[in-house]
């Protein structure tokens, strides 16, 4: 047996993978089983082996982006979601404490990994926001929305699940006309357009992608609204400087991802900075279910450099020294998952596009890229967080119950 045979063996106890070997030796892991996938992948050259097991995720994407990695049974969403779902976060046992020296190195590699001084994070924020705006196109939603959609019904369309998650968020922020609202990581545009759509507010969305802003600009411009939905090329910690307290409302949708451990303070600070003292603040971040912990290498240097995943410890923790409530806080368990597939699908289905827009090669980052990402929240400790969070205690209704009536009145 093999080296990543004796790997495979020791992890692949349900489904089945079947591995081709160069010299055409097979060796077969698993066993068929409802629910798995079964799959086969061929390795083309010695090389491959040793490469993953070198790295295991960045070896394995590495390879398959090179199309040294071959799945010939299923694609590569099955084989992420197999190797996955045999070790899931949730996979009970007795638990026991990490070594010291896994806590330090957890510690350590999170922080260096997260260093985001402003100028780093425009770059960051470029190799991943800034590519071609057709790729966007063929995969997201009509409004652009590239953030975990709310799924209210498993049979709704991505259009219908996008929709209710903005809704969802609006009825948090409590929103009434005439307030000024911030909207920290705009987007497309799309969140700040809704809510002065439905609720009469005026809005700040601020970006750090060049691309993101001339589409978001665009779109104001096109609905009429410019006036009132305004979009600016700003850092929040220099916004926070030139116009503190001057919104009643602040949503940030899927960017605090991007801020990094060291900056978490700052991040909080600002935005306390930037509200009212009647201010409340809707935060939607992908989380960490546990203990912090670190980005793996396939992401950091090719999808999202300077990422980190927040366990929700760390959000809390970092948000307290500012006086900021944590008024409502909801863990989106699955939610995410049901959007990468959505977007994995359109993704395929439009290989012939993305191709022409890019290469074979970076088609195969994509798709491994969301498969990874899928598979992380159905399995992985990935989950989503929205925390509400205000400035005083009087300023919310007593009760929750205002946020069901937001959005059924939204839905009507």
């Amino acid at each position: 047996m093999s080296i990543l045979g004796r790997f495979l063996g020791s992890v692949v106890k349900r489904g089945s993978i079947t591995v081709v070997h160069p010299d055409g030796s097979t060796e077969k892991f698993g066993k068929s089983e409802t629910g798995f996938p079964d799959v086969a992948v061929r390795l083309t050259d010695k090389g491959v082996m040793r490469q993953i097991l070198l790295d295991p995720r960045l070896g394995a994407a590495e390879t398959f982006m090179d199309g040294r990695l071959v799945v010939e049974q299923g694609d590569i969403m099955e084989l992420v979601q197999l190797l996955r779902a045999n070790k899931r976060w949730e996979r009970g046992g007795r638990l026991s404490d990490p070594s010291a020296f896994k806590k330090a190195k957890s510690f350590i590699a999170a922080r260096l990994d997260s260093i985001n001084g402003q100028r780093r994070s425009k770059a960051n924020v470029a190799h991943h926001y800034d590519l071609s705006r057709d790729l966007y196109e063929l995969f997201l939603d009509k409004d652009m929305q590239y953030s975990c959609a709310y799924w209210t019904d498993l049979d709704n369309t991505l259009e219908q699940a996008q929709l209710d998650k903005k809704a969802h968020i609006a009825a948090k922020l409590d929103l009434k006309a005439g307030q000024r609202v911030l909207d920290i990581g705009c987007g497309w545009g799309g969140m700040a357009l809704y809510l002065n759509q439905k609720f009469g507010v005026d809005v700040l969305g601020i970006t750090l992608s060049e691309e993101q802003l001339k589409v978001a600009q665009e779109r104001a411009e096109r609905e009429g609204v410019a006036d009132k939905v305004q979009f600016e090329l700003i850092d929040y910690r220099d916004l926070a400087e030139r116009d503190a307290g001057q919104f009643d409302r602040i949503v940030s949708v899927g960017m605090f991802e991007h801020v990094g451990v060291p900056n978490f303070k700052t991040f909080f600070r600002c935005a306390a900075n930037l509200m009212t003292d009647d201010g409340v603040m809707l935060l939607h971040t992908i989380g960490r279910m546990g203990k912090p912990g670190t980005t793996d290498a396939f992401t950091r240097k090719y999808i999202f450099p300077g990422g980190y995943i927040p366990a929700l410890s760390e959000t809390v923790e970092a948000s307290e020294h500012f006086r900021l409530m944590a008024t409502d806080i909801e863990t989106l368990r699955l939610h995410y998952a049901l959007t990468l597939r959505e977007w994995y699908k359109r993704t395929v289905a439009n290989k012939e596009k993305i191709v022409a827009l890019y290469d074979e090669r970076f088609f195969r980052l994509w798709t491994f890229y969301l498969a990874g990402a899928t598979a992380a929240f159905e399995s992985g400790s990935m989950c989503n967080y929205q925390i509400q969070f205000s400035r005083n205690r009087h300023t919310l209704p007593l009760t929750r119950d205002y946020i069901g009536e937001v959005e059924q009145t939204l839905s009507a």
